[in-house]
C-alpha cells in the first residue's frame, strides 16, 4: 500500500485558519493551537452575542416606547393593552421609531389607545 503523506492537506487547512485569525494579538495570530483557540471562542461568542441583540433591541424599543407613552399621560402596559383592544397591529420596532422621529403621530396613537 502506498504511503500517503499529509503534508499539503495540513499546510492548506492551518494556512485557512491563520487567515481566519488575522488580527489578533501575539500568538493567536501566529500559532495555529492558540489561533485554532481564539477562532472557536469567537464563533461561541458570535453565536450567543447575535441571541442577545435581539434581546437588547427589544428591550431598547419598550424602553423607548415606555418614554413616549409616558409623555401623552399613559403607561406602556395600558398603551399595548389599549392597541390590542382597538385591534391595532403595530410591530414594536416601528412604535418605537415613530417614538423618536414622528412624535405627533405616536400621540395620535397613544390617544387611540387611551380611547380603547
Amino acid at each position: 500500500m502506498a504511503r500517503v503523506k499529509r503534508g499539503v492537506t495540513a499546510h492548506k487547512r492551518h494556512k485557512r485558519l491563520l487567515q481566519d485569525a488575522e488580527g489578533r494579538r501575539g500568538t493567536r495570530s501566529k500559532l495555529v493551537k492558540p489561533a485554532r483557540e481564539a477562532l472557536l471562542h469567537a464563533l461561541a461568542y458570535a453565536t450567543r452575542d447575535r441571541k442577545q441583540r435581539k434581546r437588547q433591541m427589544r428591550q431598547l424599543w419598550i424602553v423607548r416606547i415606555n418614554a413616549a407613552a409616558r409623555q401623552n399621560g399613559i403607561t406602556y402596559g395600558q398603551f399595548i393593552a389599549g392597541l390590542k383592544k382597538a385591534d391595532v397591529q403595530i410591530d414594536p420596532k416601528i412604535l418605537a421609531d415613530l417614538a423618536i422621529r414622528d412624535a405627533a403621530t405616536f400621540g395620535r396613537i397613544a390617544e387611540l389607545a387611551k380611547g380603547a
